[in-house]
């Protein structure tokens, strides 16, 4: 089971962790990711890890002021956003297992979500 925390309101320029806390299982040994999803639009990528590689990959729109990372010892999987915009108002979706990549079917397991709000 994936729970994700930390989503919130916060103004444009600020910055959010989003926590994705794993029970039941290990995330050391499975390949995670985030989505988003804004209202009326598709599930979409913006991150993620190999567990293998430790190789991590994001959106055009995420890179350069976001970060994934892990924390096996809280079996937790992080999502650092900084520079936040308007337009990364959202519901953010932590995903693992499967093959890793950026396609959400690729993910057998998610969690409930968590909301970002951007105010400009």
């Amino acid at each position: 089971q994936l729970v994700e925390s930390g989503g919130g309101s916060v103004q444009a320029g600020g910055s959010l962790r989003l926590s994705c806390a794993a029970s039941g299982g290990s995330l050391e040994n499975i390949n995670m990711a985030w989505f988003r999803q804004a209202p009326g639009k598709e599930r979409e990528f913006v991150a993620s890890s190999w567990w293998r590689s430790g190789f991590t990959n994001y959106a055009d729109s995420y890179k350069g002021r976001a970060a994934v990372s892990r924390d096996n010892t809280k079996n937790t999987f992080y999502l650092q956003i900084n520079s936040l915009k308007s337009e990364d108002t959202a519901v953010y979706y932590c995903a693992g297992g499967g093959g890793g990549g950026v396609r959400a079917v690729s993910y057998p397991s998610w969690g409930q979500g968590t909301q970002v709000t951007v105010s400009s």
